[in-house]
């Protein structure tokens, strides 16, 4: 991907655009007004004006394409082919609080299937990209999963339920059973970073339920095809319709499917079982 297609620099330059906004408002993040949408669930000034920026430099490009957006919901195009689906801030509890780790989530659509995905965090200027059959790349450097083939050895991400969000029993269930086979865990914030994270193979493998379309589009398209795999906790479907989300390297997907959901796992000469 040396040289980008026409769709991805319309991407990137409306990433770029709304990540310098971004910036601009973490360094006066004290002083944003700050409201809240249900519970645990904030908005902020700054995840609005990036949707209006992202919405605006997309559409001057692409004016008839639609969108899936997050604060905005669906906005329909003159091609009911093409959408934009996007989370102008992905991580917005981190950004209110000033953790800088949260960003901008775009992936492109067409005839129902994820052509393109940007995920960009603008605090370290990282910028995932990836395209259909073109690889994905870090700052036009080409990225990998990672090749680690037994989970113990393993990295995984998750996101954790909070408050008024998620069945917790279940999920601690899957979290016993993972820090009792893997070589740790993580909790960083960011289902599009933790996806980018599994791309550039710093994540051996991520779970979450409760998502949604926005969240992970872009991600899913940088683990596909960074040569990870992505469905459902249970090993089915595309993940991106559905209740729970896995993505991982192609070796241990289908084992990690297997400790999270309680079925037995032929790992080498081991079998291994969920924890009781």
């Amino acid at each position: 991907m040396a040289i980008r297609s026409p769709i991805l620099n319309v991407m990137v330059t409306a990433a770029e655009k709304a990540g310098r906004a971004i910036v601009r408002d973490f360094g006066e993040v004290e002083h944003l007004q700050v409201s809240r949408k249900g519970t645990n669930d904030f908005v902020t000034k700054a995840d609005h004006r990036s949707e209006r920026i992202l919405i605006s430099e997309l559409s001057k490009a692409r004016p008839d394409f639609g969108f899936l957006l997050e604060e905005s919901g669906v906005i329909k195009g003159k091609d009911e082919n093409r959408r934009w689906i996007i989370d102008p801030i992905d991580g917005t509890t981190n950004f209110i609080h000033g953790i800088p780790h949260f960003a901008i989530s775009i992936a492109y659509e067409e005839y129902g299937e994820l052509v393109a995905g940007l995920v960009y965090n603008p605090i370290f200027d990282e910028m995932f990209l990836a395209e259909k059959g073109q690889g994905v790349t870090l700052n036009n450097k080409r990225l990998r999963v990672s090749a680690r083939a037994q989970i113990a050895d393993c990295v995984l991400a998750t996101g954790i339920p909070h408050l008024g969000r998620g069945e917790h029993e279940p999920y601690l269930e899957q979290l016993t059973a993972a820090m009792g086979g893997s070589a740790g865990i993580r909790r960083f914030g960011s289902a599009a970073l933790d996806l980018a994270y599994v791309a550039a193979g710093r994540f051996d493998g991520f779970w979450e339920s409760g998502l949604n379309s926005w969240d992970i589009a872009a991600g899913i398209v940088l683990v596909k095809e960074a040569g990870g795999f992505v469905t459902d906790i249970n090993g089915k479907g595309d993940g991106l319709e559905s209740p729970t989300i896995l993505a991982a390297n192609t070796a241990i997907h289908r084992p990690l499917s297997a400790l999270l959901t309680g079925k037995p796992i032929k790992t080498g000469r081991t079998l291994l079982r969920k924890p009781n």
